[in-house]
């Protein structure tokens, strides 16, 4: 079974920093784009930033310049690095990745999600 195992969220005052990790294990020929996401209470789920497999990437306006996307394929891992943290910035954390079983066979799969909080 393919699944991904997010982590590295916690309570972090304003203008700290985190990093957050996200691990896919199982039975993986090749793992295509990578992205987090963040929902925040009452607000919808957001893309904060995307990676793809030769590693270009791309943010929300709201975190250029302070986030991160990195990912390391030899260990089927996906980065976000969190600096100079915002209030506005606190929300459940979500991976998000495109993962090829097999040839011609994908999966779409989120992470549990890792809840970060920026407060004083």
């Amino acid at each position: 079974q393919v699944q991904l195992v997010d982590s590295g969220g916690g309570l972090v005052q304003p203008g700290g920093s985190l990093r957050l990790s996200c691990a896919a294990s199982g039975s993986i020929f090749n793992i295509n784009a990578m992205s987090w996401y963040r929902q925040a209470p009452g607000k919808q789920r957001e893309l904060v930033a995307a990676i793809t497999s030769g590693g270009s990437t791309n943010y929300a306006d709201s975190v250029k310049g302070r986030f991160t996307i990195s990912r390391d394929n030899a260990k089927n891992t996906v980065y976000l690095q969190l600096n100079s943290l915002k209030p506005e910035d606190t929300a459940v954390y979500y991976c998000h990745a495109n993962i090829a079983i097999q040839i011609g066979r994908y999966l779409e799969l989120w992470g549990q999600g890792t809840l970060v909080t920026v407060s004083s």
